[in-house]
């Protein structure tokens, strides 16, 4: 049995358009009962929010469905947790995840055991300061992704890896990274879809996050170049990050059709 671990933004979508071929690929998973599951690097949508906006560029998606880099912070620090306090810095995927984890907000005065970090488009220096303070006090500082730009209307725009930057800098701590490619993100996403993880294809279009995270986590990877990486660039990226996939397809259904000629496993 196959299982899927796929990536948003420039594999199933572009903005609030869907990326060729995506609406037929997730029907293709479900016309087979292939298990899958999205897996977004984005910390500030709820999964909700995240199934509503894969349904209006018409492609079928549930919460249920929906692993964010937030809810496996949660997950993380659920497990590792002295304390229910945390000094969080995010936007309503964050402070949902954390809530329906059992976390409360930092009591003034008090010290956390967690400073956990997303993006944040009211971070301020007041933030970065009480962060600083509670990390060098003892916190462990957990970072939801790497993400250090962004792609907005066609822009990009600093992302919570650049805030964490400045966190790191003044704390001279590293955080605890969860998103991809850390394995700690795609172990969690393995241990949903209940597969071994060399029966799980992971599928996204950036080298540096979606395939490396699947390698890390000992899948099997199929990247598409209908977002970060082009048919004309491709060479440029695996030279200058080393890091190749194991298939890489045009669009999805060209992937649908690889994996069709596949014997199961």
């Amino acid at each position: 049995m196959k299982g899927f671990i796929l990536d948003l933004d420039g594999t199933l979508y572009d903005g609030d358009a869907p990326i060729p071929y995506a609406p037929a690929f997730i029907e293709w998973l479900r016309s087979h009962h292939y298990p899958y599951l999205y897996v977004t690097n984005n910390s500030s949508r709820t999964p909700e929010q995240v199934a509503s906006h894969l349904r209006k560029t018409g492609i079928e998606a549930l919460p249920e469905e929906v692993l964010t880099s937030s809810q496996a912070a949660a997950f993380y620090m659920q497990e590792r947790a002295s304390s229910k306090q945390v000094y969080a810095i995010g936007e309503t995927g964050l402070q949902q995840a954390l809530q329906d984890a059992g976390f409360q907000t930092v009591e003034p005065g008090a010290q956390p055991a967690f400073v956990v970090q997303g993006i944040d488009r009211e971070f301020s220096y007041a933030k970065l300061s009480t962060a600083v303070r509670y990390i060098r006090g003892g916190a462990t500082f957990i970072l939801t992704n790497p993400d250090h730009l962004l792609p907005m209307n066609h822009e990009l725009h600093p992302g919570a890896g650049s805030i964490a930057a400045s966190i790191e800098r003044a704390s001279q701590v590293e955080p605890t990274i969860i998103g991809k490619p850390s394995p700690i993100i795609m172990n969690y996403a393995i241990a949903r879809l209940g597969l071994p993880s060399n029966q799980i294809w992971v599928v996204g279009d950036n080298l540096q996050t979606d395939i490396q995270g699947g390698l890390a986590a000992g899948c099997r990877t199929a990247l598409v170049l209908t977002g970060l990486v082009k048919s004309s660039t491709l060479e440029a990226h695996e030279q200058r990050t080393g890091i190749r996939a194991e298939l890489v397809c045009d669009h999805l259904m060209m992937l649908a059709e690889a994996l069709s000629q596949e014997k199961e496993g």
